[in-house]
């Protein structure tokens, strides 16, 4: 109680701040009378990969651990995630996958061979947490699965059986090995994915190639009835519009979903991508301009699908996103660990906003990555265990989950900072389950309050409450030592008049409304 009501008080504090301040002016239109398609809620998934401590130790410590477990998976993280509905979880990679051999994940434990992670830090990979591991723990946390088969390294035989293993109901010899090491009924995998990033660490592939092999690899994911996963093809990286033509021409008709990879780099250099915690303001404007290219990557790719698949049948699917810094000072490089501020927080809502706008197409995302990697809902030390501002975008966000879209549209000046220039304000809305209208608002300027009128087409709505995401500096962020530096706390800055509601957002703010 005593954390809500001082949030409470940052959160005043900064608003009368910014009252002070010149304060953004932003207007708009929300037109609860066009709804257009569902916010599916596999747009809010998490990806999963065998790199760094994003299994072992992030959701695996073992049955004989000392950190409090549920038959050797994490207590803490389990609830974390079950905390926040997580619809699907994407795994094992990532550059993993396509290096990965399912049958060395299967079996006790302690007869599993021991490899060596070539794509992350070349560390022993002990094989602990396999099929069995991975399966067991979707059902804990009350996840879809999205299994990303082995293309790089493996054979339309190892992926057909390993798609048997885990789907068949007969008393055939690999789906009795799968009763042999434990498991008597077939899992339920959601969504199978045919190879990743085959153009890069996955094979170094051609468009070309890869869409034949695409096709022959998948023609042999075969499940029963009722049990098929959607067939997910391994898309293009970023602006490489090329790969999806290419694919949509020759495949379209043989997949159900489509990949797209692409992460923010503030610097927009690989070699230098800047620090996650030590930035100016330019650092933080760069970081929003790379983040807004998301609405232009997902336009375009989702014009190139329409020429093949004018129906829409074919998911874009963006299932790895998010921001990439240089590693924490000290920390081994191929482990990817960063910490995660409000930048990162305003990114993620951002980014959410323009996935809600493509609802049509984009049906899945997978946020890169869940515990301890990149942009991480969660970061562990030994037994300690922080939600990050990410975390806490995501829990706002919860009511968008099977919403239906609704337009707004605003009409907002620029945020300025050097050459890079963004909306000051995004914003979204959804009529949710639950019959109510929600409302995300996202302040982008780290300096100016944001007073935002929109006039409520087709809603009858009279109140407006909710809660805000915010914190003192750019870089605020929870660690170890102040876990709860950065959290929700409840928002009084709407009211709504006549058919007009009007928030007056903190600077570096994410804002989510519930209207009734």
């Amino acid at each position: 109680m005593l954390r809500h009501a001082l949030m409470g008080g940052v959160a005043a504090a900064l608003l009368m701040a910014g009252g002070a301040l010149a304060q953004t002016k932003v207007s708009g239109t929300l037109r609860a009378d066009q709804p257009g398609a569902v916010i599916q809620p596999e747009v809010y998934g998490q990806f999963a990969e065998h790199l760094g401590r994003g299994i072992y130790e992030g959701v695996w410590v073992g049955e004989d651990s000392k950190i409090p477990n549920i038959k050797g998976y994490r207590k803490d993280v389990v609830d974390a995630l079950k905390a926040l509905k997580v619809p699907v979880v994407r795994w094992p990679g990532g550059c993993f996958a396509d290096d990965y051999h399912w049958r060395e994940g299967i079996g006790p434990r302690d007869k599993r061979p021991v490899k060596v992670n070539v794509m992350w830090g070349g560390v022993e990979e002990p094989n602990t947490f396999g099929t069995h591991e991975f399966m067991d723990f979707a059902e804990l946390i009350g996840t879809k699965t999205y299994v990303a088969g082995n293309v790089g390294t493996g054979t339309p035989q190892e992926m057909s059986e390993w798609v048997e293993y885990l789907t068949s109901p007969t008393n055939s010899s690999i789906a009795n090995m799968r009763r042999a090491n434990g498991r008597d009924k077939p899992w339920k995998v959601d969504y199978f994915g045919v190879g990743n990033e085959n153009w890069g660490c996955g094979g170094q592939m051609t468009a070309e190639h890869y869409t034949n092999l695409y096709r022959n690899f998948a023609e042999f994911v075969r499940a029963p009835r009722g049990n098929r996963p959607v067939k997910v093809a391994a898309g293009p990286n970023a602006e490489d519009y090329n790969w999806t033509e290419v694919l949509m021409k020759g495949a379209a008709k043989n997949m159900n979903a489509l990949s797209l990879h692409y992460y923010v780099i503030p610097t927009g250099n690989w070699t230098k991508k800047g620090s996650a915690t030590v930035f100016d303001e330019q650092g933080w404007g760069d970081t929003m301009v790379q983040a807004l290219k998301m609405e232009e990557l997902v336009t375009r790719h989702s014009a190139v699908m329409d020429k093949y698949d004018p129906e829409k049948k074919v998911g874009l699917y963006v299932d790895e996103w998010g921001v990439w810094y240089d590693v924490e000072p000290g920390t081994e490089p191929g482990f990817l660990y960063q910490q995660n501020t409000m930048r990162d927080a305003v990114v993620a809502a951002a980014t959410l906003n323009i996935f809600h706008k493509h609802a049509d197409r984009v049906r899945l995302a997978a946020i890169a990555q869940m515990v301890n990697v990149l942009q991480a809902m969660i970061l562990t030390d030994k037994e300690k265990m922080v939600l990050t501002p990410t975390y806490w975008v995501f829990d706002l966000y919860k009511p968008f989950q099977g919403a239906t879209f609704l337009p707004v549209e605003i009409d907002t000046p620029q945020y300025v900072i050097g050459k890079s220039s963004v909306p000051a304000v995004t914003a979204s809305a959804g009529k949710g389950t639950d019959g109510a209208v929600h409302v995300a608002l996202v302040n982008l300027d780290p300096n100016k309050s944001a007073t935002v009128s929109v006039k409520l087409a087709g809603s009858t709505a009279k109140t407006a409450k909710g809660r805000v995401l915010t914190g003192p500096e750019m870089a605020s962020r929870n660690t170890f030592e102040t876990p709860h530096a950065v959290k929700p706390a409840e928002f009084k800055g709407a009211t709504i008049k006549g058919d007009t509601l009007t928030a007056t957002l903190p600077a570096k703010s994410v804002v989510v409304l519930d209207l009734s």
